[in-house]
């Protein structure tokens, strides 16, 4: 049997030594590559690894089998957890009484929560009724169970060349009866018509009223 020289043996030693903590080193950075880094959500921010990503999502609500709105968007993920569902360029339509759309609301991004599913949009939102009317903001929420809309944003609505704008908003989503509770602006275009047009007198046209809240 072949004998190994002392500097032979301090020499292998070294050598494995070196290969050995070389190896944790590859392997410290292999699992700080897999764990340490984050995945941007639907929304934008950077935070946990969804559930699930899917895209052309759509979702529906209903009552008594009449939709009440339907949310499409280019692409959710849901983080069940948080029982959420984030979306990026997203449509809501929304619908009156009798089931025909009344209403959309265009956005950037938004947010779903599943059980109550009460919604939040965010980015250039706009709201467009079947009646001409156009509600503008930065971020809106929608309250399901009591059909609101409500923004703590500057919020600018106009129809024909009358707009009003103030903070402290809230409406149905048709924009029926809309209130303002902060800052408010009225403007009116000559040969403008007024945001409340009576069919007779003392006796507003149906929908569309405004109530101003305090200034």
């Amino acid at each position: 049997m072949a004998s190994v020289a002392p500097q032979t043996t301090r020499q292998m030693l070294r050598f494995g030594l070196l290969w050995g903590l070389l190896a944790l080193v590859l392997a410290g950075a292999g699992v700080a590559g897999c764990s340490g880094g984050k995945k941007v959500s639907a929304s934008g921010d950077s935070g946990e690894l969804p559930d699930g990503v899917v895209q052309e999502f759509s979702v529906t609500e209903t009552d008594s089998g009449r939709p009440q709105w339907t949310l499409f968007a280019n692409s959710a993920a849901t983080y069940q957890a948080r029982d959420l569902v984030t979306a990026r360029t997203l449509r809501i339509d929304f619908f009156d009484d009798k089931g025909q759309e009344s209403s959309e609301l265009t956005a950037r991004e938004g947010e779903l929560y599943q059980r109550t599913r009460d919604m939040v949009a965010r980015g250039n939102v706009v709201l467009v009724t079947t009646e001409g009317w156009r509600m503008s903001t930065e971020e809106m929420h929608f309250l399901n169970s009591h059909r609101r809309i409500t923004s703590d944003k500057l919020v600018r609505v106009e129809k024909e060349g009358t707009v009003l704008e103030g903070v402290g908003f809230e409406s149905d989503p048709n924009l029926e009866h809309f209130e303002f509770q902060h800052q408010i602006r009225a403007t009116v275009q000559p040969g403008a018509g007024a945001l409340a047009p009576q069919k007779k007198p003392g006796k507003p046209a149906a929908g569309h009223a405004v109530k101003q809240g305090a200034r």
